[in-house]
């Protein structure tokens, strides 16, 4: 199993059009064969995705679908910060 975790932060005028584009991402990233868990967080403007993939191949398909690769597009110019994106091991 792979672990992602994502971090963005939208800026403050772009809170709710982040939103909702995130939760599209969701929407059509759970339905991905490869998918274990895509959950969604949020503190103030913070959007955190917690993922879990069954195993690469999963990943490597789920990084090229277009609504990923869109959302990654138009998000931009609504983000105060690039989208930081951390593959991980659990330990414990």
């Amino acid at each position: 199993m792979i672990s992602i975790t994502a971090i963005l932060k939208s800026k403050p005028e772009n809170l709710i059009e982040v939103q909702n584009m995130l939760t599209h991402l969701v929407t059509e990233t759970r339905k991905e064969p490869a998918c274990i868990r895509y959950d969604l967080h949020t503190s103030d403007n913070v959007f955190i995705l917690w993922e879990e993939w069954k195993d690469q191949v999963g990943l490597d398909l789920h990084n090229n679908q277009s609504y990923l690769k869109e959302f990654i597009q138009k998000t931009e110019n609504l983000v105060s910060s690039p989208i930081q994106v951390y593959k991980t091991a659990q330990i414990l």
